[in-house]
């Protein structure tokens, strides 16, 4: 295949129960979007990869703790996650079938397929909304990179994940004691009074550079023990 570093291509596109979802190729980059918004690329991944070692690094003093990953997307998490071997238990959720083919068996399976064979990796289809709803698991930290993060979502519904009672509801399935990690694409000060009101301590807000515009952050709270 004859690529241009300007046009685009599209590997696959499918539509599902949340809308059309699309991989493609621009460059030597892949990209998913999201009824027709931008939602990732395999450029970079620095600010993904600080989201788990910021959980781990709260979590310290835990061995081999059990981590829920909120979103598949392009990977960068999971890989990262797989690589360290002080985590315990890796569960992701993701609800787009098709991320999942494309990391099971398709283009992004170069970039994840040690770390979905991993035998601490498992990958569940279904609404991390859902997951945090009705799971009667626990964890030690929940790091979630969905969507834009609390003040820019692009799906519809994902924005209750950042409200008081989707955090309320991610308190739930944690252990106490246990980290909650979002990832965000810009400062929200805002939220981190809504982490407070929900009942989270410790809340803190990292910021990680990128290479143009306002930095990625990850915000980071406990729930008490």
């Amino acid at each position: 295949m004859t690529v241009s570093y300007d046009t685009p291509v599209v590997l696959d596109r499918r539509v599902g129960p949340y809308g059309e979802v699309v991989l493609r190729l621009h460059g030597e980059l892949l990209q998913i979007i999201a009824n027709g918004c931008f939602l990732m690329d395999t450029s970079d991944g620095r600010s993904e990869r600080r989201l788990m070692d910021a959980a781990r690094e709260a979590l310290a003093a835990r061995a081999q703790p059990d981590v829920l990953i909120g979103g598949l997307g392009v990977g960068f998490s999971l890989t990262h996650a797989a690589a360290d071997p002080r985590w315990g238990a890796i569960t992701v959720v993701e609800r787009e079938r098709a991320i999942i083919d494309w990391h099971l068996d398709g283009p992004l399976a170069a970039l994840s397929a040690q770390a979905v064979a991993d035998p601490r990796t498992k990958i569940v289809e279904t609404d991390l909304i859902a997951h945090v709803n009705e799971t009667s698991a626990t964890y030690d930290a929940l790091c979630l990179d969905i969507d834009n993060g609390p003040d820019w979502t692009v799906t519809e519904g994902n924005d209750d994940l950042y409200s008081p009672i989707g955090l309320t509801s991610c308190a739930r399935v944690l252990k106490p004691g246990g980290v909650l990690a979002i990832w965000s694409a810009q400062p929200s000060p805002d939220f981190e009074e809504t982490l407070r009101n929900a009942g989270f301590k410790q809340v803190r807000t990292e910021e990680i550079p990128v290479a143009r515009g306002v930095p990625d952050v990850v915000h980071i709270a406990v729930r008490p023990g």
